[in-house]
């Protein structure tokens, strides 16, 4: 006769249908998806991104979030229709930022889930989430306003390009992330 009580289960009766163990399970949700992709990938740039991309969108999330409150608090008195247009639009940028930040983990997290794992592919996909950090800096350098850009400021060998992107109209800005956006996915698709 056996000890074990109703909710126990010895490995003899372990549930069938999976034959994965269970550090090789799915990873249950986005955050499961970072600890699971960086454990299964060999790619150091891919571990790596998967650090630097998982902190920037804990950042950018954060951001938005704050953002957001900012603008609750000011809208006090505001017309509803504003209020909620603009905590929409809110919403759909913060989504269309950080997705492009999360996807190269989320794509590898699943290929190497249904074991089409590929070293290359994690590498470009790492390489295509760092190129979109890098635009959103640069859409960040693009839309700054005035009155916090220092003119004085020495920028050494790139202060040329700074100054270039300074001079530009800042709707601008958005052409970095969008294209970065699409390269991410180009990746995906053609190393499929």
């Amino acid at each position: 006769m056996s000890d074990a009580g109703p909710g126990d289960v010895s490995a003899g009766d372990a549930p069938t249908g999976d034959s994965q163990t269970g550090s090789d399970r799915s990873y249950r949700g986005l955050p499961g998806a970072f600890p699971y992709a960086f454990r299964r990938s060999d790619s150091r740039l891919f571990r790596s991104y998967v650090l630097v991309g998982g902190l920037a969108a804990l950042a950018l999330s954060a951001a938005f979030v704050l953002a957001l409150i900012y603008l609750v608090g000011g809208t006090f008195g505001a017309r509803a229709g504003v209020f909620t247009f603009s905590r929409s639009f809110y919403v759909v940028v913060a989504l269309f930022v950080v997705a492009p930040v999360v996807a190269p983990v989320l794509l590898v997290a699943r290929r190497h889930r249904t074991g089409r794992a590929d070293r290359r592919y994690d590498r470009a996909l790492a390489a295509s989430g760092y190129l979109f950090l890098l635009s959103i800096y640069l859409m960040l350098v693009v839309s700054a306003p005035a009155e916090l850009r220092d003119p004085a400021a020495e920028y050494g060998a790139l202060e040329p390009a700074i100054r270039v992107l300074y001079d530009l109209p800042p709707l601008s800005g958005l052409a970095a992330p969008l294209s970065a956006a699409v390269v991410v996915y180009l990746v995906h698709r053609w190393l499929r």
